[in-house]
């Protein structure tokens, strides 16, 4: 989508120095702090597939969860802020607060509420001491 809307409102452009260097470096630490969260899991044994927060069997907060609780979507946002910065476009950024909405509202409240319902109190003192995108 970031990239259609770059192609149809061409005149939206902009550009800055550095800008490639900015759009490789949010691209490569949102790659990182997906395969953080995501190794993270692995380790502790538990589910990644966020489709299946019932089958969440630990609650993981060290690491990179003690920055955010949700390091994989964070990782996807810096991915799309990346594409949306490489395209230089001003419309295509748009699209970066209506992906936050939709995820926070579609996937982590849905599944903060699954979390809570299985880790209870430990859980909300998590959801207290760390925020939910960075």
């Amino acid at each position: 989508m970031i990239w259609l809307i770059s192609k149809y409102f061409y005149k939206a452009s902009f550009n800055f120095n550095l800008i490639n260097e900015l759009a490789l470096l949010c691209l490569i630490s949102g790659i990182i702090i997906i395969i953080l969260g995501i190794n993270k899991f692995r380790l502790s044994k538990t589910t990644i597939s966020p489709l299946k927060p019932s089958k969440t069997s630990y609650l993981v907060n060290d690491g990179i969860y003690s920055y955010t609780r949700n390091p994989m979507y964070l990782g996807l946002l810096l991915i799309l802020f990346s594409i949306a910065i490489y395209l230089k476009n001003y419309i295509s950024l748009l699209f970066i607060p209506l992906f936050i909405l939709f995820i926070t509202k579609n996937q982590i409240l849905p599944e903060e509420k699954t979390l809570e319902n299985i880790f209870g109190e430990r859980y909300k003192n998590y959801k207290n001491k760390v925020r939910r995108w960075i």
